[in-house]
């Protein structure tokens, strides 16, 4: 996850993940790294230093969850320097071909339910939980419902055999969503993350 390229260090986020990030916690934390600057869904890029980032990254948890959720759509022009350099899960489905996703969410921020092909999401930063059901279990929600609001009104009025199959990914953590599954999500922090699409 950290490569020196024309000199600079460059980081996927402000803080090392054990097992992801070659070196010892903290090196060059001082160096410049390269972070997405998205208010009001602007796609742009800035150089701060990786303190400066920590910072940034701190203050949207003070962001109502409504106004910050980035994700998809990247254009690989802008986001291939990022790209470029991020180490993706070593898991492979033989012919087929990786498409990344960069987002980041704040807290209480998701996705209702959906399903699409098979890929894997793995956490950079804060936490993302999970709830999946198999292609032939739909799942009982309403599109234009929150994931949160789903999960405080819907979630506990289910049957414990109706309920989805859920996990917790923390930074490092990798998840597996196969083909068609049911899917939603709910970032617990402000979170950042990739999502590689399999297709």
């Amino acid at each position: 996850m950290l490569k020196k390229t024309r000199g600079k260090m460059l980081y996927l986020c402000a803080c090392p993940i054990p097992g992801r990030v070659p070196g010892q916690a903290g090196q060059g934390l001082d160096q410049p790294e390269i972070v997405g600057d998205v208010p009001a869904f602007k796609t742009s890029f800035k150089v701060l230093p990786a303190q400066a980032f920590s910072e940034s990254v701190m203050q949207t948890s003070l962001i109502p969850p409504d106004t910050l959720y980035f994700f998809g759509d990247n254009n690989f022009t802008e986001w291939g320097p990022l790209f470029q350099h991020y180490v993706p899960p070593p898991f492979r489905i033989p012919g087929t071909s990786p498409a990344y996703s960069f987002g980041i969410a704040g807290s209480g921020s998701g996705v209702p339910f959906h399903w699409h092909g098979p890929g894997f999401s793995e956490v950079i930063f804060g936490r993302k939980r999970w709830f999946l059901y198999p292609p032939d279990k739909i799942p009982h929600f309403h599109p234009n419902e929150t994931t949160l609001a789903w999960l405080q009104h819907t979630y506990p009025t289910l049957p414990p055999a109706q309920r989805p199959l859920e996990c917790t990914l923390r930074p490092g953590e990798v998840l597996y969503f196969p083909d068609r599954w049911w899917h939603a999500t709910l970032n617990l922090d402000t979170s950042v993350f990739i999502s590689t699409f399999l297709g």
